[in-house]
């Protein structure tokens, strides 16, 4: 009997495209038990064309979409579900990536800038240098002056490329963040497509994992752990401005005539970023699931603390200039140590934001909800609990971004076929991780991890070196004879280095 007469209904199905930094999928959901029926993930990959910038093909990543949504297709057909019951799909991706693309030719016209890029770095400093008081919060927006943003990548594509810049001219340029330049090509592309987004960035994967966790009422939070790793608080129909250097956000709107709901968010720059650079840049691991025995091997950084500041600084402190320190070596300290090390750095950030937050805040949480790739890492769970001294609750299905689209999609105006009714949300199950050290030892670990996170600020600057006068340190007649003896004196010691050999 063909497998077509064999088919399984199960109802309305939703789908979701979670497009991220690092890899893109494709997921497919039962509307009614939020059953995970198949998948597919395909990594993507980032360029780094100079220090501190980092790119992005939209073309692949529009190929990984395709490449994602045809093998589900085909897996769920091998298990017997009728496709043709996807009623919806939503889009859930990573924010603040920037392309800009020809609307006549569908050709993007440089790469996608990725969020944690930072060539805008000089046009932060100078943005913030015009404002009184040199403040980065001076626009009141809830967002500080920052590389982070997309208007600053734009304005470098605009100034820097020239079919950006020939593009504008003539009205052909077209921009957006990936969820726009998803739903312009799935719709049409230069025959028609949807140039859109909404007011959380199409759903942006933070926004749906809050509503994949259903922290649907004021105080409930979850923290999310992917490249970077960002902690959202509900802070309900009113937005909260930081005082402490987070981000007020816009949580989630599920419906024309529905109010948004704001958050409080803290966000971190680099957590799985950098498992991918031990693993890629250093070659201390193969893989990353390598990196949980070699840290529980030791079971302690033994003093060693890293500050992964790639990218800068991101939440509380908005420092770009900040650069990545590992800080307490010994001839004691191994590999195994820089592992846990590593780790530990995860859920440092992440104590330093919940700490802003619960002073932003009147209601502190009494628990965490995570989610996120890195959460199948058992000891970084455990770690995080200890660090911050109140349990860590892992969902048992840990695709919550997806859901969250998901969910979204299915209750829209027109599709209704997922219910947001408190009543009707399925029951999560999950594990928790309660806290195993005593809080004395938690804050002198973190006490330590201040003290470097200090040492890694004010690093690299786009402002000239001085000598403390204005003057550079170059004008200095001594000081330049000085560097130019020393160049001459190295020169020459590998002359007669190379004349010996010879001889």
């Amino acid at each position: 009997m063909a497998a077509s007469s064999n088919r399984i209904t199960l109802g309305p199905l939703v789908a979701a495209i979670d497009q991220g930094t690092s890899s893109t999928r494709f997921l497919v959901f039962n509307a009614k038990t939020a059953e995970l029926l198949s998948h597919h993930q395909v990594e993507i990959k980032q360029s780094f064309p100079k220090e501190g910038w980092v790119e992005e093909d939209p073309k692949e990543i529009l190929q990984s979409v395709y490449e994602c949504m045809d093998r589900t297709c085909e897996k769920l057909t091998q298990l017997n579900i009728d496709i043709s019951n996807i009623k919806a799909i939503g889009v859930t991706n990573q924010r603040e990536t920037t392309l800009v693309w020809d609307k006549e030719t569908g050709e993007p016209l440089y790469n996608a800038i990725v969020w944690l890029d930072l060539r805008t770095q000089s046009t932060v400093e100078r943005l913030i240098n015009k404002t009184p008081g040199k403040n980065k919060n001076h626009l009141k927006t809830g967002l500080p002056i920052s590389t982070y943003f997309s208007a600053v990548k734009l304005r470098w594509l605009m100034d820097n490329v020239e079919k950006v810049h020939e593009a504008v001219l003539s009205h052909r340029a077209m921009f957006g963040t990936v969820d726009s330049w998803l739903i312009w090509c799935l719709t049409g592309g230069k025959k028609g497509g949807v140039h859109c987004t909404d007011v959380t960035n199409c759903l942006g994967d933070q926004s749906a994992a809050l509503v994949g966790q259903m922290c649907f009422k004021d105080g409930q939070a979850k923290n999310t752990y992917g490249t970077g790793c960002f902690l959202l608080k509900n802070v309900g129909t009113k937005p909260v401005m930081s005082d402490h250097g987070l981000l007020t956000t816009v949580a989630y709107k599920l419906g024309r005539d529905k109010p948004a709901c704001y958050a409080l968010e803290g966000s971190v720059a680099i957590a799985g970023a950098v498992v991918r650079w031990l693993k890629d840049n250093l070659g201390i691991i193969q893989t990353s699931t390598e990196l949980e025995k070699l840290a529980a091997d030791v079971g302690t950084s033994y003093g060693c603390y890293f500050v992964p500041a790639f990218s800068g600084l991101y939440a509380p402190y908005w420092e770009p200039s900040a650069r990545g320190i590992i800080c307490g070596l010994t001839q004691f300290t191994n590999r195994s140590h820089l592992a846990f090390a590593a780790l530990e750095a995860v859920c440092f950030q992440t104590r330093e934001i919940l700490d802003a937050m619960n002073q932003d805040s009147c209601i502190h949480l009494s628990q965490l909800q995570v989610d996120g790739g890195m959460t199948s890492n058992r000891l970084l769970m455990q770690l995080q609990a200890d660090i911050l001294c109140i349990p860590v609750v892992k969902p048992s299905m840990p695709e919550t971004t997806a859901l969250g689209a998901a969910m979204a999609a299915g209750a829209a105006e027109g599709v209704s076929v997922w219910s947001l009714n408190p009543e009707d949300l399925t029951e999560v199950t999950s594990e928790k991780f309660e806290p195993q050290i005593n809080p004395e030892e938690s804050e002198l670990r973190y006490a330590r991890w201040k003290k470097a996170v200090q040492r890694a600020m004010n690093w690299e600057t786009t402002e000239p070196v001085n000598n403390g006068d204005g003057t550079s340190i170059f004008s200095s007649v001594p000081l330049g004879f000085y560097i130019l003896g020393s160049m001459f004196m190295l020169i020459g010691a590998k002359y007669i280095a190379g004349q010996c050999e010879s001889e």
